[in-house]
């Protein structure tokens, strides 16, 4: 049977990792733009380092990335090339309301993603919108103290209306906060949180988790009443968390740490805090703090389908002794039976099929994998052209894989937008070696090079995926 004919395939990328371009048109400072490459953009993102100005010490990779902002129309007819029918894409807060407490939206920065999306429709490609991937106005940090502030909620509304509104002929398919678990990993990133001496981090994380829970569900009543087709997802980095052995500390241990990863899912999801939850953060002293209505909010305004990325599962030991690998933006003991990336990411295509299984089975809703790919350092050939067999190999094994959670475990799947269909910036370190796309873009770690996008064998070998309907790998 194998992927429905009207499964969407596509690529996904993030405004602050694609664009470029922060000082034009009125656009304000977010986050994003300050995290530095280099050895303090690890303290920066976590919330340990407070970096809310570029200085003239650091790189700043943001600042124009891959200048998607003005060739914007160049790569959209790359990907109507390769036969789009989806682009995942993020908005850029600061471009639509500069410091982000602002009354009225800035016109220029709304005509801008009204050209992004009108080019997609000239190509028949449906864009799928995160609100905010890891984007918070700098201002709404400094005044506010970014998502620890239950201001920040009616802030957030206030685009997402203006975004529901204006692009309403364009726009049907909407995810409100990229890897929303990642606040926990990275809260300045994900929630614009720096944190003081002596603070309780646990406690300030989860109440602004439950401020962005809060905002995901009244942006998804705000949605549905706007224009009754819209279809609001959330989204988390996914990846089972396998026990290191059959010791039933290690399977413990790794039960917690799925329940720790799907927590923000079962209250998306289900409307609710579940039980595990509940107990372990009044345990620890770091529930957070509730208005009355809160609860029925959330019961209430579920989403309609849930998103994730995909990138390796991970391996789970009760003991510290194990040798760690690196992954997601997680650590996790090394699994003894994976190969693993140039960036030392476990490799575990069934893994996916593993995970497809789990969230179908735990939610019952409609899901989509937005996030799935191979950082690689791509080595061009003297005309630029990449032969990347290794790209291949990797998204052909999971598509393999999510192929058989469709045609053999029936679960519900909307669509695959790998990450990334283009060269960009890396989230994770910042660098632009660590190359994702089916299109190589000239620009090397020191910020050199034309800028020039080539085409890469996998952009032909996935040309004929999609054209195939994922019959041809």
């Amino acid at each position: 049977m194998g992927f429905s004919k009207d499964f969407l395939w596509g690529g996904a990328s993030a405004a602050n990792q694609c664009e470029g371009g922060i000082e034009e048109g009125g656009r304000g400072l977010a986050n994003v733009d300050v995290c530095p490459a280099g050895e303090d953009r690890s303290a920066v993102i976590t919330g340990h380092k407070k970096m809310l100005r570029m200085d003239g010490y650091h790189k700043y990779p943001a600042a124009e990335a891959v200048d998607f902002y003005h060739r914007f129309r160049e790569d959209i007819r790359l990907f109507g090339e390769m036969g789009f029918k989806v682009y995942r894409m993020s908005i850029a807060w600061t471009r639509i309301f500069p410091n982000g407490d602002e009354e009225t939206p800035r016109e220029e920065g709304l005509r801008f993603y009204e050209d992004v999306f009108k080019e997609c429709q000239k190509y028949g490609i449906q864009p799928l919108v995160t609100i905010s991937h890891f984007d918070c106005p700098v201002y709404l940090i400094e005044q506010y103290g970014g998502w620890r502030n239950r201001k920040m909620i009616d802030f957030y509304l206030r685009l997402c209306q203006t975004l529901f509104t204006r692009y309403k002929d364009y726009v049907t398919n909407w995810l409100t906060f990229n890897e929303i678990n990642m606040i926990l990993h990275a809260p300045f990133m994900g929630a614009g949180l720096c944190f003081e001496e002596g603070e309780d981090e646990e406690k300030v994380k989860y109440q602004a988790a439950h401020h962005e829970l809060v905002a995901s569900a009244l942006a998804t009543k705000l949605a549905h009443e706007v224009n009754p087709e819209n279809k609001v997802g959330c989204m988390f980095a996914a990846g089972s968390a396998y026990p290191y052995s059959c010791k039933p500390e290690d399977v413990w241990e790794a039960l917690q740490t799925d329940q720790e990863n799907y927590f923000f899912v079962d209250v998306q999801a289900r409307g609710y805090y579940p039980s595990y939850a509940v107990k372990r953060l009044e345990r620890k002293g770091v529930f957070p703090q509730m208005q009355p209505e809160d609860q029925e909010i959330l019961r209430r305004y579920p989403v309609d389908f849930i998103s994730f990325s995909y990138y390796n599962s991970r391996c789970i030991a009760a003991s510290e002794e194990q040798e760690k690998a690196e992954g997601n933006l997680f650590q996790s003991a090394k699994n003894p039976y994976l190969k693993f990336s140039d960036w030392g990411w476990p490799i575990d295509p069934l893994g996916l099929r593993i995970t497809l299984n789990e969230i179908y089975d735990r939610y019952q809703k409609p899901m989509f994998v937005v996030e799935n790919g191979l950082g690689a350092v791509d080595c061009p050939d003297g005309e630029g052209y990449v032969e990347d067999d290794y790209r291949i190999d990797y998204l052909r094994e999971h598509i393999r894989a999510m192929r058989a959670a469709v045609e053999e475990d029936g679960v519900e799947l909307m669509g695959y937008t790998s990450w990334a269909p283009i060269d960009l910036i890396s989230a994770g370190t910042g660098e632009m070696k660590k190359r994702y796309g089916f299109v190589y873009v000239d620009k090397q770690e020191d910020g050199s090079g034309t800028l020039d996008r080539i085409k890469k064998k996998s952009f032909y070998w996935y040309q004929k995926v999609i054209k195939t309907n994922g019959e041809e790998l």
